[in-house]
């Protein structure tokens, strides 16, 4: 299977989007598909020519990158989704946290942390500071409190270790695990929930109640 992350850039200013492709190519394993200025364009280029990672802006012409998540991941479940923004209030994060997001990326941040978040988000990984995470998890919808798929005990502490932001090295450390058995861990609790990121999970976990985020430290 092929390592290159594909790549599509969704914002209305061209010459950010086009120079953000440009730097985005010139990195090993990264390919920019394309940029899009609308949402439509967006639904055009997933529908055809999914990317593993879309960079989508908070502000379109035709909507919110956050709330047509559903929507653009319907046609690419297993695409991983970043919101890029110059200021986001907690309440759009949340909504995108609950729509499928991969994590969130300032548009002010370097082209080195742009790619380190690029090749995060294509690994599942949370894009979320533990202190952004501990303050946006508890305002997740709980609507479908006890709906939720059945995970073992050892699945549900491996989530709720991982809400308060920590890496795998970090889970494994504190579980008293391996490494390779928190990866096994978290891949057996994305499939039985259905998603393809551990934000995703973390979302779908607090929603259907079986971990509360609320109290932890």
């Amino acid at each position: 299977m092929s390592d290159e992350v594909r790549i599509l850039v969704v914002d209305d200013h061209s010459m950010f989007a086009t120079s953000l492709g440009l730097a985005l190519e010139r990195e090993p394993g990264l390919v920019v598909l394309g940029t899009a200025s609308t949402l439509a364009e967006a639904r055009r280029w997933v529908a055809t020519t999914p990317p593993d990672v879309l960079l989508i802006d908070h502000r379109l012409p035709d909507g919110l990158g956050g709330q047509a998540l559903p929507e653009l991941k319907a046609l690419a479940p297993q695409m991983r989704v970043v919101l890029m923004s110059a200021a986001v209030d907690d309440t759009a994060l949340v909504q995108a946290i609950e729509n499928g997001a991969a994590g969130f990326l300032s548009k002010s941040a370097t082209v080195e942390e742009l790619v380190q978040a690029i090749r995060a988000a294509a690994a599942g990984e949370v894009l979320v500071s533990p202190a952004l995470l501990a303050r946006l998890l508890p305002r997740l919808s709980r609507d479908h409190v006890g709906a939720g798929p059945e995970l073992t005990p050892r699945e549900v502490e491996v989530l709720e270790v991982l809400s308060g932001g920590l890496s795998n090295a970090d889970i494994a450390a504190e579980l008293g695990i391996s490494v390779n058995t928190v990866r096994n861990h978290v891949q057996n609790v994305l499939a039985k929930l259905g998603v393809h990121s551990k934000l995703e999970a973390l979302a779908v976990a607090v929603r259907e109640g079986i971990i509360d985020p609320v109290g932890r430290t």
